[in-house]
């Protein structure tokens, strides 16, 4: 078996969930700052909704991305040593994991926000914010197909 093959296809899988998560959450929280007053029915539709996105799909689909994106690297340490990790490319995805990691910590402290009855931020605000992970995803995919950097 091609463990790494296996890895990396899971991989990809882990991450599109994740990123699912992270693109739909923001658009939840811009529908339920415009349409749920705090305290309401339909804010507790969106609340539960909400904790299971973050719950069952973004906070174990990110655990799993991390873990095996990990793999990736101890894996692809076995032929190219650890340099790689250096290469303008990586530094990009790595950059860019680190973002979205961050941006997955605010959503996440958005929706705590959200459960105490605050609304912190607009709907236009969340609007604004919400393709800031596929931009990232963008910019991450390709310096991981490219590979640019010094000596390519």
């Amino acid at each position: 078996m091609n463990w790494y093959d296996l890895a990396r296809g899971l991989h990809i899988l882990a991450v599109i969930a994740w990123m699912a998560g992270l693109l739909y959450l923001p658009r939840l929280y811009a529908y339920h700052t415009e349409t749920a007053p705090a305290g309401s029915a339909f804010d507790a539709h969106f609340l539960g909704w909400e904790a299971k996105l973050l719950g069952t799909i973004m906070g174990p689909a990110m655990v799993l991305a991390w873990i095996l994106g990990l793999a990736l690297i101890w894996l692809n340490s076995q032929t190219r040593g650890l340099e790689f990790l250096l290469q303008p490319w990586m530094l990009v995805k790595l950059a860019g994991v680190i973002f979205l990691t961050v941006w997955h910590g605010f959503l996440a402290h958005s929706h705590r926000a959200f459960v105490a009855g605050q609304r912190r931020r607009s709907a236009k605000f969340w609007r604004a914010t919400n393709e800031l992970p596929f931009l990232a995803a963008i910019v991450m995919v390709l310096a991981v197909t490219l590979e640019f950097g010094i000596g390519r």
